[in-house]
């Protein structure tokens, strides 16, 4: 199979740690256009296989997935979607990036690839749209895997990102400089799945500076947001995974949740922040493939 320019680009910067294989052949880039917008996504695998679709946080990119997503190939067909206002998908004209609008996409995309049975997985923004969807749709969701949030955004952490566009606003001299930034402040992620983050998540900018390929008008989506009404419709067999030393989704929420979804499983990584997935990918895989097949032999 012909590999597409990024597919050729990201083979560049492979690497394999723990097992974990960054940038394997073997995706396409696709396009569907939904709510008049043009939505990026990475497709692996094919269609006669259960459809698992992954959602990436706010200001992150399906790429962000190149690592952990051909681990499931064999398994799912398996799509990583650049959400609106990210990446190489379009943006509101409105400024739409309410969790609900996300939502209405992935309604969207569901629907014009009619797709069923289906396994989701979300970090941070994309958590919070799978439960949505999920809480709406219970028929359409066979498992769910929720990383590092909860049903809850308080003003604070809606503050802190408005903060990060504005400082991130002048953008960097070059992908280089780009990264060695990243690794600088996110030093809990290894250096080839920020390199990767950068390759794929920035572009150059008219004045040559490199600046993220997203939406400046996400910080007005980006506000305090209670979900509960719908988690609590959430039917499917359903995993959180929680970054230790993250705050996102603290005991009384977890509590909650337990509460509210009795069958629900919530697994804590030790030491590790807002993104287990990319702190830690071996072991994050093998919670999320535990859940998998155990959920799957108690609901098949």
């Amino acid at each position: 199979m012909k590999l597409t320019l990024h597919a050729a680009a990201a083979l560049v910067i492979a690497a394999t740690y723990a097992g974990i294989a960054l940038a394997q052949p073997g995706y396409q880039d696709r396009f569907v256009t939904v709510n008049n917008l043009r939505v990026h996504y990475l497709d692996w695998g094919s269609a006669d296989k259960q459809p698992f679709i992954m959602l990436h946080g706010i200001a992150r990119v399906a790429h962000s997935f190149d690592h952990i997503a051909p681990s499931f190939k064999n398994d799912y067909h398996v799509m990583a979607i650049d959400m609106r206002g990210h990446g190489d998908s379009g943006w509101s004209p409105e400024g739409a990036y309410l969790v609900e609008d996300y939502v209405k996409d992935l309604e969207g995309f569901v629907d014009q690839l009619d797709l069923r049975n289906l396994v989701l997985l979300g970090n941070s923004t994309g958590g919070r749209v799978v439960q949505v969807y999920a809480g709406l749709h219970p028929d359409r969701v066979a498992r769910l895997v929720v990383e590092d949030v909860g049903p809850q955004r308080t003003n604070e952490i809606a503050s802190a990102f408005a903060r990060r566009v504005q400082q991130e606003d002048k953008g960097w001299a070059s992908e280089d400089e780009l990264v060695a930034s990243l690794v600088k402040t996110r030093g809990s992620v290894r250096e080839d799945l920020q390199r990767n983050y950068a390759h794929f998540g920035s572009k150059q900018r008219d004045d040559g500076r490199v600046v993220w390929k997203r939406d400046p008008n996400l910080v007005k989506g980006f506000v305090p947001t209670e979900l509960w009404e719908y988690v609590s419709k959430i039917k499917s067999p359903t995993i959180y995974i929680l970054g230790g030393a993250s705050n996102i989704v603290p005991p009384e929420t977890q509590e909650r949740l337990k509460a509210t979804l009795p069958d629900v499983r919530i697994v804590t990584m030790p030491g590790l922040g807002h993104y287990p997935h990319l702190e830690a990918p071996a072991e994050y895989l093998k919670i999320v493939q535990a859940f998998l097949i155990e959920s799957t032999k108690r609901f098949p």
